[in-house]
């Protein structure tokens, strides 16, 4: 199952400077597993030492975020897309 994968600006450079990355998968988990196996370093970036993601990234599937979904067990359908959206915060 070919997923499409929208990278932020911020990670672009683990993806040789592309903002879409085409991979293989049929829940979350190992979509970004094969991201990480086709483009290093995004494991690191997404996912915490317990293997969850970081509470700092949210992931949308389509336009749903996967928090309130299954997680990483969420299930991704063919031509789907996954964006990675880093969160921001700010303050005075």
């Amino acid at each position: 199952m070919t997923v499409t994968v929208r990278i932020p600006t911020t990670l672009r450079p683990l993806s040789g400077g592309v903002s879409t990355v085409q991979v293989e998968g049929s829940t979350l988990g190992e979509i970004l597993k094969a991201l990480n196996a086709a483009h290093p370093g995004f494991s690191d970036r997404l996912l915490d030492s317990d293997g969850n993601l970081h509470k700092f990234v949210n992931i949308f599937v389509a336009d749903d975020d996967v928090r309130y979904m299954q997680g990483l067990e969420t299930k991704i359908a063919t031509g789907q897309t996954v964006s990675i959206i880093p969160a921001v915060a700010g303050g005075e």
